[in-house]
């Protein structure tokens, strides 16, 4: 076996086995609040999971933020804790979230 075919094999056992992607705003006028807030969990390089958060005003890049775990089951219990957590606080998914999962996350 090549080390090209070994090496595939070695790399598709890491595959992320489900998509998650997650995008949503918070808005009140009264209050002048247009905030965004996305998450997706995606695979390295190096072939460990990792969890990148996005937030900060609508129209901003905002900041970004991005946690590294061993184990994809890891980091889809932050993600669910986090979508809890923001659903709780009134953010909602919106018409943006086609354009946010287009735009580039650099």
């Amino acid at each position: 076996m090549s080390l090209d075919v070994a090496r595939g094999l070695r790399d598709s056992a890491y595959m992320i086995a489900q998509r998650y992607r997650l995008y949503v705003e918070r808005r009140d006028m009264d209050r002048n609040m247009a905030r965004f807030y996305a998450m997706s969990i995606e695979e390295t390089l190096f072939g460990q999971t990792c969890l990148v958060r996005r937030w900060g005003r609508i129209g901003t890049r905002g900041r970004m933020v991005q946690h590294s775990f061993e184990a994809e089951r890891e980091a889809v219990a932050l993600f669910l804790e986090l979508v809890r957590a923001k659903k709780k606080r009134g953010y909602r998914p919106t018409l943006a979230a086609r354009h946010a999962e287009a735009a580039p996350s650099g």
